[in-house]
């Protein structure tokens, strides 16, 4: 399928061919809902931790004897329910990691990508290219395309002239730009508006089209 190619100055310059296969499926939105739970879950550390009856300081001797005070019976200094006591059940350290299948993930970014096309907050431009880093043209450059709330911009790869795009973003809070391999879901749909330049169409079609499906079963 073809759709409006725009340039930097945000004037038409032509039309671009998007794959089907990329930008054009069904949506599968548990799959996405799935990707997005394993991402949240991955960047958790899981470093948390609580201190039972047994590593809390304290003695442990009996308080008082069992009968014959006319008291509750009290066992230890370091029972839970008693003020500076250890946690019962508390968390401790672990790994909230998941994993999906190579090929689930590749449908979840496809998903993504293809129901952003559908919404038309996606904007396919020429190049992208700033002579130095001034956060003042990045600027320039969303304006003329309209470009207003939190947008993605997709990189292809860390070439010097992208280098200075990204330096000329950065002190922008609302927008960000992205790898074209690190391309994920929760981005994605985090972001209102997204910017792709024709090399970095290059490199999502490389990864995510049917060429990549296939070499994936040889």
């Amino acid at each position: 399928m073809q759709t409006t190619l725009y340039n930097q100055a945000g004037e038409q310059v032509g039309s671009i061919e998007l794959s089907d296969y990329v930008f054009g499926i069904t949506p599968n939105v548990p799959v996405m809902h799935q990707y997005v739970v394993m991402q949240q879950a991955n960047a958790r550390l899981g470093t948390h931790n609580t201190r039972g009856r047994g590593e809390v300081s304290g003695s442990t001797r009996k308080l008082y004897r069992q009968k014959g005070t006319g008291r509750a019976r009290q066992g230890s200094i370091r029972a839970p329910h008693r003020k500076g006591g250890g946690i019962a059940h508390g968390p401790h350290p672990r790994s909230y990691r998941l994993h999906m299948p190579r090929k689930m993930r590749r449908l979840a970014v496809r998903s993504a990508l293809s129901a952003k096309y559908a919404a038309e907050q996606i904007r396919f431009i020429d190049t992208l290219r700033f002579e130095q880093p001034r956060t003042k043209e990045a600027l320039a450059f969303l304006q003329a395309h309209g470009l207003s709330g939190k947008t993605l911009i997709v990189i292809d790869s860390k070439s010097p002239d992208n280098l200075i795009v990204q330096r000329s973003i950065n002190n922008l809070p609302e927008v960000k730009t992205i790898l074209a391999s690190y391309l994920n879901v929760r981005d994605l749909l985090t972001y209102d508006n997204i910017v792709m330049p024709r090399a970095a169409v290059a490199v999502v079609e490389g990864i995510l089209g049917p060429g990549a499906a296939a070499s994936d079963k040889e």
